[in-house]
């Protein structure tokens, strides 16, 4: 089971509880502004969350940046974002979950298992992550 999660909305700060997101599969996507992988990453997160939230596929991305300002500023590469953009400053996320690199992705089921996790980030894992979502939704 995917620990108890609570992360803060980047705009708003409204609470965003990964518990309360069951019956969906979510991906959980720790990033920061200034790790290079995650900015070639983000960009296909967010085409991957506007063809699958219909699907019932909740994408979040946490950014573990310190200052809010730099997450900001790193989003504002794109006019508007379709996945769910958290922000961790204290990095209790990545603490609880400890991700072995810059950016790593948890795929949780819809009964909110932990079902698979990518280190890293190569152009090819986006299709594999796309792939293990979709399979989920038919679960």
């Amino acid at each position: 089971m995917m620990p108890p999660i609570t992360v803060r909305a980047l705009e708003g700060g409204r609470a965003i509880d990964l518990h309360a997101l069951r019956g969906k599969v979510v991906l959980v996507d720790i990033w920061a502004s200034w790790c290079a992988p995650c900015k070639e990453e983000m960009p296909m997160l967010d085409e991957m969350a506007a063809r699958l939230k219909r699907k019932g596929v909740e994408i979040i991305a946490v950014s573990i940046d310190e200052q809010r300002a730099s997450a900001l500023t790193f989003l504002r590469s794109r006019p508007h974002w379709s996945l769910t953009l958290a922000h961790d400053p204290e990095g209790k996320v990545p603490e609880l979950l400890q991700p072995p690199k810059m950016p790593t992705s948890y795929i949780i089921d819809s009964r909110g298992i932990l079902r698979y996790v990518n280190t890293g980030f190569e152009r090819a894992d986006a299709q594999r992550l796309e792939q293990r979502l979709l399979a989920l939704t038919s679960e």
